[in-house]
């Protein structure tokens, strides 16, 4: 399991929290929000979904519970939003040795 710098915010573990999330999950018919506005469709069966605070709970705590300030974002999203997101999946690939590809098809 990987380790946080940061401890998580006690607010997120609360019921009204859980029954908010579940509130907005079923309002956005459980579907990233980001990547509806870019034409695509990601569900909890594609993403792990997360309710995200528009404007950030540190900074504007009287929006909270707001609901035109959460949003349903993928996994994806979201760490983009906050400046997690790391590509792993796609780097670029070491060009093979012409003399490899020549051995392998017999050039």
């Amino acid at each position: 399991m990987a380790k946080t710098t940061k401890k998580a915010n006690p607010f997120y573990l609360t019921k009204e929290w859980r029954k908010k999330r579940q509130e907005i999950l079923e309002r956005d018919h459980y579907e990233c929000q980001e990547c509806k506005r870019q034409g695509k469709v990601t569900t909890r069966r594609e993403q792990v979904l997360e309710v995200d605070h528009i404007k950030e709970l540190n900074d504007y705590p009287g929006l909270a519970m707001e609901n035109n300030n959460l949003q349903t974002l993928c996994k994806k999203h979201h760490n983009i939003k906050h400046g997690r997101y790391f590509k792993f999946r796609n780097k670029p690939k070491k060009p093979r040795s012409p003399l490899v590809n020549e051995e392998w098809f017999g050039n």
